[in-house]
């Protein structure tokens, strides 16, 4: 845009609503108001100053706090389910990954559709730790079977140990985590 001229031929010169120091050529193409290059934001439409850009995250985006404590417990309550089932599975090797890699997809979409799509880092955190916390139930019921809650919980960190050294079971863990993560961005 170019610098208006006076009634004698002269540039008029304007400065920047937000920073009156610096001159500028540039306005709001909605309100008129004078922005310099700082202020600029560029939208599909044209150059416009920040009021009138209205510049706010996507809907998709915008997960409130409700909402994450849903997904939490759609995680919770999904990874319980499928830890349970896990563990009546007599999967070993390569059965593991099919597993993990079941438990991942299906805690992810679970949480997608609790929160209606949405996308976020904290989404994604959730949806990861709880195929974990699945595979830990599935180590767990069969002692809270044979021996209760408090002797499972008694006995769980020298049996938890053990399955977690197998680098099988480590990558099988990885790519249900991978997609549980996966889910939530498509």
């Amino acid at each position: 845009m170019s610098l208006l001229e006076t009634g004698q031929g002269q540039p008029e010169v304007r400065y920047c609503a937000a920073h009156p120091t610096v001159e500028t050529g540039l306005t709001c193409g909605r309100c008129g108001t004078p922005i310099c290059p700082r202020c600029l934001v560029q939208t599909p439409v044209g150059a416009r100053c920040r009021e009138c850009a209205r510049l706010r995250r996507l809907p998709i985006f915008e997960v409130s706090p409700l909402q994450y404590a849903q997904a939490a417990a759609v995680a919770a309550g999904v990874a319980l389910a499928l830890g349970i089932l896990w563990s009546l599975l007599p999967l070993r090797g390569y059965g593991t990954f099919v597993a993990a890699a079941a438990v991942g997809f299906l805690i992810g979409e679970a949480v997608s559709r609790a929160v209606n799509r949405k996308r976020s880092t904290g989404l994604k955190v959730i949806a990861g730790l709880a195929v974990p916390g699945a595979f830990l139930v599935s180590l767990l019921f069969p002692l809270a079977l044979r021996f209760g809650l408090a002797g499972a919980l008694a006995l769980a960190p020298g049996l938890v140990v053990a399955p977690l050294a197998s680098p099988l079971v480590l990558l099988a863990l990885a790519l249900g985590v991978y997609l549980a993560v996966l889910r939530i961005d498509r």
